[in-house]
């Protein structure tokens, strides 16, 4: 997925300012398609361009003037284009398991440190995505963008569920090693 793509659902929910997308992507699309705050303000401006969003000055008494970005027809038909592509499969870059690959030369007790690190930030995640199961989307009814969104967020729960165990059976792994 570019980042345009991605920029473009978020603009699906509402009108926002960069400000506004900004902080819903990194509290959204932002689990699973990282950008920088940079990168989504320049994107907005090439997508702009494109006619894809339509952006609007807002006055404000006593703040800067606020830009509000709507998606425009022409860039929901972008969308349309786009969710006919196929997708390719994403790419992992994991530094922690590239270390697992050079066994004999890492130091096992840096490793167990890492990946009890790494096992508590997959908690951690587990933990908000399902307080915003719970707050967002449990016995409430829900339009099909809201569905779209429940099915991602019940994978992020399953994937971080997995996570957490292989991680803890790759810590069982590493500490049979000491014995």
């Amino acid at each position: 997925m570019a980042l345009a793509e991605a920029i473009l659902v978020c603009l699906t929910d509402k009108p926002m300012s960069g400000y506004d997308l900004a902080k819903n992507f990194d509290a959204s699309i932002g689990f699973f398609w990282r950008a920088s705050h940079q990168q989504i303000y320049r994107e907005l401006g090439k997508l702009r361009e494109k006619g894809y969003v339509k952006s609007q000055e807002i006055s404000q008494s006593g703040k800067p003037n606020r830009i509000v970005h709507t998606i425009t027809d022409p860039g929901k038909d972008a969308l349309m284009i786009w969710s006919r592509k196929p997708n390719r499969m994403p790419s992992v870059k994991d530094e922690l398991l590239a270390k697992f690959y050079a066994l004999e030369h890492m130091e096992l007790d840096a490793l167990k440190d890492q990946l009890t690190v790494r096992i508590d930030q997959h908690r951690t995640k587990l933990s908000q995505f399902h307080k915003i199961k719970e707050r967002h989307y449990d016995g409430k009814e829900l339009s099909r963008n809201q569905v779209g969104k429940l099915y991602v967020l019940e994978m992020g729960i399953e994937d971080e569920k997995t996570r957490v165990q292989n991680l803890q059976d790759l810590m069982g792994k590493l500490s049979s090693l000491e014995n």
